[in-house]
C-alpha cells in the first residue's frame, strides 16, 4: 500500500470553517451531520449505505482514523464551525506511488458555499508538504457534476475516466480522474483563502 512517512497539522483555520483531524469526542456532532445529509450523500456515498450506525460504532470509526493517521495512511478531517460538523474531506494513500487522492462531503445546508473547494484547496498544500508526494487526485463519478467543479476550479487536469464497480444508487460505474502534480500547483495555486496563514508554506517533512 502506498504509505506516507510524515504527517500533517491536525488543524487549519480557514474563512469559513476549520479543517480539523477528528477527535472521539467528536463522534455525537458526526453522528448528527451525516443523519442530517443522508438523503444527500446516499446517490454517491457508498458508506452512507451502512448508515444509520451506533454511537459506539461510531467512535470505533475515529479510532480507526487514529490508526491510519499514524501510519500515513489515510488523513481524515471534519470541516467544523464551532462545535457543529458541517462536512468531512480527507487525503488518501490508496493510488499509485507518489499519489494521493483527496475525498470531501459537505452537509446539504452549507453546499454551494465553496466549502468542498476550500478544503480540498488547504489539503492539496498540505498534501504537496508530504514528502515523496508527486502528484494529487480527485475521483468522482461520471454523474456527479457538482463534484465535479472542485478539482476543475482549483486547476486540476482531468486525465481520463475509469470503470469501476457501481457501489451507490446514483453512480454510473465511470470514475473521472483530475491530477495536479507538484511543479503545477506550485506555478498556479494560491493559499486557502482565510487561512490562518500561509498554509502553502506549510512543510511537515
Amino acid at each position: 500500500m502506498n504509505k506516507t512517512v510524515a504527517s500533517l497539522p491536525e488543524e487549519v483555520v480557514l474563512e469559513q470553517f476549520v479543517l480539523r483531524r477528528y477527535q472521539k469526542e467528536d463522534a455525537p456532532a458526526l453522528a448528527v451531520a451525516v443523519g442530517e445529509s443522508l438523503e444527500h450523500l446516499r446517490p454517491w456515498m457508498p458508506w452512507a449505505a451502512l448508515e444509520p450506525t451506533t454511537l459506539k460504532d461510531r467512535e470505533k470509526l475515529i479510532s480507526q482514523w487514529d490508526r491510519d493517521w499514524e501510519e500515513g495512511t489515510q488523513y481524515s478531517f471534519g470541516m467544523f464551525r464551532r462545535e457543529r460538523v458541517v462536512g468531512g474531506a480527507g487525503l488518501m494513500a490508496r493510488i499509485a506511488r507518489g499519489g494521493l487522492e483527496i475525498g470531501y462531503w459537505v452537509h446539504p445546508e452549507f453546499t454551494q458555499r465553496g466549502f468542498a473547494t476550500c478544503a480540498a484547496e488547504a489539503l492539496t498544500t498540505l498534501g504537496f508538504g508530504l514528502s515523496g508526494v508527486t502528484h494529487i487526485e480527485i475521483h468522482h463519478d461520471k454523474a456527479n457534476l457538482i463534484s465535479g467543479r472542485v478539482p476543475k476550479k482549483l486547476g486540476f487536469e482531468m486525465v481520463g475516466e475509469r470503470a469501476v464497480e457501481a457501489a451507490a444508487p446514483g453512480e454510473t460505474g465511470v470514475n473521472s480522474i483530475w491530477r495536479i502534480d507538484r511543479a503545477a500547483w506550485s506555478r498556479g495555486a494560491k493559499a486557502p483563502k482565510g487561512s490562518s496563514g500561509s498554509a502553502r508554506s506549510v512543510s511537515v517533512d
